[in-house]
């Protein structure tokens, strides 16, 4: 599923987004940062793989993903993070690293920190490395049906 599908559906949904452009930027800080949007209300995507399955981590950019908290919120007995290899056909039309957090629609779980939960916005990346969206956090919840979890 490509970002346009993201967008037909964000548009099926009659969700509010703003598209914003950017000069090239690889880590969720730089990105929020070249958007002008605090980092604590960028959600940056970590693909991890709990008891073997690929699952998506969403949490601010200002954070990082604490595997065992991670491992003992969601119950599992393995948390690790996933190599490229194994999410980068999942993503088809998406940079690798500017997955959109909307991992429900491309098959898999969402985990959410609870940091995030508490933005009224939330930017993140739009498909690339020059591209980023901004929605209401509660259109996001609705649509993506994240776990809120410590993470």
């Amino acid at each position: 599923m490509s970002m346009a599908k993201v967008k037909q559906h964000l548009d099926e949904q009659s969700v509010k987004y703003v598209i914003m452009q950017h000069s090239e930027a690889y880590t969720a800080q730089e990105v929020a940062e070249a958007v002008h949007v605090p980092g604590r209300h960028f959600a940056k995507c970590v693909m991890v793989k709990i008891d073997g399955r690929l699952a998506m981590a969403v949490l601010p950019a200002t954070d990082q993903v604490d595997l065992d908290r991670l491992g003992k919120s969601t119950g599992a007995r393995a948390v690790e993070l996933a190599e490229e290899a194994d999410f980068q056909d999942r993503f088809p039309e998406c940079e690798l690293g500017a997955m959109p957090p909307f991992g429900n629609l491309f098959g898999m779980e969402v985990f959410v920190s609870p940091h995030l939960t508490q933005a009224d916005l939330i930017a993140f990346n739009a498909g690339s490395h020059s591209e980023v969206m901004q929605l209401a956090y509660s259109a996001f919840e609705r649509l993506a049906s994240p776990v809120e979890v410590a993470m």
